[in-house]
């Protein structure tokens, strides 16, 4: 028997390969499926089946390619409907990998189609269960994403709690249980950086397992739960319905462009530029109106949540040898018209005699001075509302990165704004996308809110209501 946990930490997601006696399964699949095929091909074994958790909406699984090339069956538990062949289990059907039996357990809630899959070893003891976005580790399924006619919230959360108590609480403590994401994902909201543990463990820390009743398990699963990021509903519906091929988007995006050929595709495709190198390098020099998202963080996520239209064609500038890992990380989630990427990158821009812009970028002892001066500068604080409501500087207006799009309209395209997240990722990206809206004096804070504590700046640790933006 061999379980294999395929875990991808930009995405917080894992996949899982087993293989018995020259048979494999796959378990929520990445879009892109070489590794599985390659895994497969190594223990000379054939694929068998492609189980799904459930529509997934954080990102495009590769169930479809990875069928069609394997020839595998797609198995849904029960009530999914699918635009594709698919086998739609019954509650409690079993199949057979090699001397390993898999038992199909409904468990809705998150979404109505959720189904845990059980496995047993060839003795028949319960070895392992693959939760997906019920159970996580530390954490249980958002029940906000796939309401569906009268359902509410509380309605779906209600049955997530039966869903556990009576189909995975039963199983022995002993139990491994299998999660499809970690720490990072939007998927939970206290999600442990453990990607796997024993369910009798859980029983003992795991918050919502150990609610006293239904009712004190609906409101705590509910409560202070964040609007899911735009690009779900659209991943979940072509998870349900279909997709280009990923060896099609693959060479479609896969496309040299000399400087004049780069800049004749943003004018003619009316292109997003997206800038994927470290934000302190972009800093430095970049194709005005670019939007820089570093390969080196939640790439794909950010893309997700900040470019609105899944069909937007995108023209990537990439460190040379990263043009692949791009394409691939953005078709994770649905981004599938990238269509070129700039050959020689930021080097044969400038070498070209084309224009180059800049952001500033300041330490956090060189803002301590300039606030010290003008305590009533503009400083924007873009990190999550839970990070600004536990700790923040005293005179910093809240506006998080994932909501940009609804508050630069705020924003005085004539005034300065110093900008920080955690660590300086996420105010590059703020302040790239500010720039490329006409905010001409934009200054990064190289370090963020991390570097920020070192300084003599005054902090509250306490959630309260955040600042006005000035006129």
């Amino acid at each position: 028997m061999n379980i294999e946990q395929i875990y991808t930490g930009c995405l917080a997601e894992a996949a899982y390969y087993i293989e018995s006696n020259g048979e494999a399964a796959i378990i929520d699949p990445l879009r892109e499926v070489e590794p599985y095929l390659k895994k497969a091909e190594k223990d000379r074994a054939k694929i068998k089946y492609i189980f799904e958790t459930h529509f997934h909406a954080d990102f495009v699984s590769g169930h479809i390619d990875l069928a069609e090339k394997s020839g595998a069956d797609i198995v849904y538990g029960p009530t999914a409907k699918t635009s594709f062949k698919s086998h739609i289990a019954k509650d409690g059907e079993q199949f057979k990998v090699g001397d390993l039996t898999i038992t199909a357990l409904h468990t809705p809630g998150h979404t109505p189609e959720s189904t845990t899959y059980l496995l047993t070893d060839k003795e028949g003891k319960s070895y392992c269960i693959f939760t997906g976005d019920t159970l996580f580790i530390g954490d249980v399924g958002r029940p906000d994403l796939a309401q569906q006619g009268s359902l509410t919230v509380e309605d779906m959360a209600a049955t997530l709690y039966d869903s556990l108590h009576n189909k995975i609480l039963t199983l022995p403590d002993d139990v491994l249980v299998y999660p499809a994401h970690g720490a990072g994902s939007a998927c939970g909201k206290n999600m442990s950086k453990e990607t796997f543990d024993t369910l009798g463990h859980q029983k003992e820390v795991n918050y919502a397992l150990k609610a006293a009743t239904k009712e004190q398990f609906i409101k705590e699963v509910t409560d202070g739960i964040l609007p899911p990021p735009q690009y779900f509903a659209k991943n979940a519906e072509m998870n349900k319905h279909g997709y280009e091929s990923f060896d099609d988007v693959y060479e479609k995006g896969f496309n040299p462009l000399n400087p004049d050929e780069f800049e004749a595709m943003v004018n003619h495709a009316g292109a997003v530029i997206l800038d994927t190198r470290d934000p302190q390098v972009f800093a430095k020099g970049f194709i005005p109106s670019s939007v820089n998202i570093g390969l080196n963080g939640q790439f794909a996520p950010w893309v997700g949540a900040l470019i609105t239209d899944l069909k937007q064609a995108l023209l990537l500038i990439v460190e040379d040898g990263k043009e692949e890992e791009a394409i691939t990380r953005l078709s994770r989630v649905g981004y599938d018209n990238t269509i070129g990427y700039l050959k020689g990158g930021i080097a044969a821009w400038e070498a070209s005699g084309k224009d180059i812009d800049i952001i500033t970028s300041i330490s956090a002892e060189a803002f301590e001075d300039i606030v010290n001066a003008d305590p009533d500068v503009n400083a924007l604080d873009v990190r999550k509302p839970g990070e600004y409501e536990a700790e923040h500087l005293e005179n910093t207006l809240a506006r998080p990165l994932d909501y940009i799009n609804e508050w630069t309209k705020e924003i005085d395209t004539k005034q300065t704004y110093y900008i920080h997240c955690a660590g300086g990722y996420r105010s590059m990206i703020a302040a790239s996308i500010l720039k490329a809206r006409g905010v001409d004096h934009v200054v990064d804070i190289a370090g963020g809110y991390g570097a920020i504590k070192s300084t003599g700046l005054k902090r509250t640790d306490f959630a309260c209501p955040s600042k006005a933006m000035k006129d």
